[in-house]
């Protein structure tokens, strides 16, 4: 062995040495992360909830300097009334429109884990459609952690991660209570996307603006709807991703095109708005999957929240078609000779603010 050698494996075995030295010096290493476990189990008529936290969280919340005391029966015992407070005001279940109040079962030390585990039950007085559990445990630790198993009648129906950003979660049950507080959820925030997006609504407006018979109507209402369905799932699903950088601006410039359109004299009487409905309606229902992305889909009512939130996007689209279509015929029955011009002055406006919301949107996103 030469001296080189020598000198190069003495170097790894001190660094080793110092490794080991600094490991056994700190005992918070083990617990860089700080987290927990939340085991919920529910049933039609009961929930029961099991929170396993760790000794080093539970000690700090209770200002005790020693944390692997309360691996000790007696010393659990003693600050358990004051841990269980503190837990139950920062871990919060409701359903059916109100708050469940948790009675504690239960605690234990589990030195297995360096953790310590309540249990909570409630018993329900009817089936629930839907639960939601915000976990905002140990607020004064933003890096905490909440590992979230949901066990539905015995078994696994979800998993996820509650974090300082995202503490809350909704949870739907299987059957018929969960798929009708579903649809209640993603249709309300169907309707609500609608009612705040001015550029949906323009872009509808635009389309509406030439009139026609109610089939007609219905054609191009029918097209749009059919285009954004097929993107919005596909999307929401992670089959296809496209950019907000690109979605937005490129949703304003539908709506600059449809306004363009009605500006164009024509010569045949065929209508093009179907073909530009189906066209366009396939940008707009990526914008309607970002929305939902950030809503959050439940992994375990997919399809049931697509449907919901589409059937949402339909009632908001009919809204508007039932308040537009009637003021247009009434403009073209009673005012004959002005309804060309408020169609123009309309269209003008649209192409204004599709392109004001397209520079806007370039030049935000840049």
């Amino acid at each position: 062995m030469t001296g080189g050698t020598r000198i190069v494996l003495a170097g790894v075995a001190l660094a080793f040495g110092l490794a080991l030295a600094c490991l056994r010096s700190s005992p918070a290493f083990a617990h860089d992360q700080s987290f927990s476990y939340a085991d919920v189990r529910w049933t039609k008529d009961r929930l029961e909830i099991q929170l396993t936290v760790h000794r080093d969280d539970a000690a700090q919340a209770l200002a005790i300097a020693d944390a692997t005391s309360l691996m000790r029966p007696e010393v659990l015992d003693r600050n358990r009334g004051r841990l269980e407070q503190n837990l139950l005001a920062q871990f919060h279940v409701r359903g059916g429109g109100s708050e469940i109040p948790l009675t504690v079962a239960g605690a234990t030390a589990r030195p297995e884990r360096h953790a310590v585990a309540l249990r909570f039950v409630a018993p329900l007085d009817q089936p629930l459609g839907s639960l939601t559990i915000d976990a905002r445990l140990f607020p004064t630790t933003p890096q905490h952690q909440t590992f979230l198993n949901v066990y539905e009648n015995g078994r696994l129906s979800r998993q996820d991660v509650l974090t300082a950003d995202r503490p809350v979660v909704e949870l739907y049950a299987s059957g018929s209570e969960g798929i009708l507080a579903v649809l209640a959820t993603f249709i309300r925030a169907g309707i609500h996307h609608i009612f705040i997006g001015p550029d949906h609504i323009l872009f509808i407006v635009g389309l509406l603006l030439l009139g026609g018979g109610l089939g007609r109507v219905l054609k191009v209402a029918t097209a749009f709807t059919l285009a954004h369905s097929i993107t919005l799932a596909s999307a929401a699903l992670g089959l296809v991703h496209i950019s907000g950088r690109i979605v937005e601006p490129l949703i304003a410039l539908s709506i600059v095109y449809v306004g363009i359109e009605n500006l164009r004299p024509r010569t045949t009487a065929r209508d093009w708005r179907m073909r530009i409905a189906f066209g366009f309606g396939l940008i707009h229902g990526f914008g309607f999957a970002s929305v939902l992305r950030e809503f959050g889909l439940p992994h375990e009512a997919l399809a049931w929240s697509l449907l919901g939130f589409n059937l949402g996007v339909e009632a908001g689209q009919a809204c508007i078609v039932l308040a537009v279509t009637p003021a247009l015929y009434a403009l073209r029955r009673w005012v004959p000779r002005l309804a060309p011009r408020a169609v123009a002055a309309c269209s003008w406006a649209i192409i204004a603010m599709g392109g004001w919301w397209f520079f806007q949107r370039v030049l935000t996103r840049a």
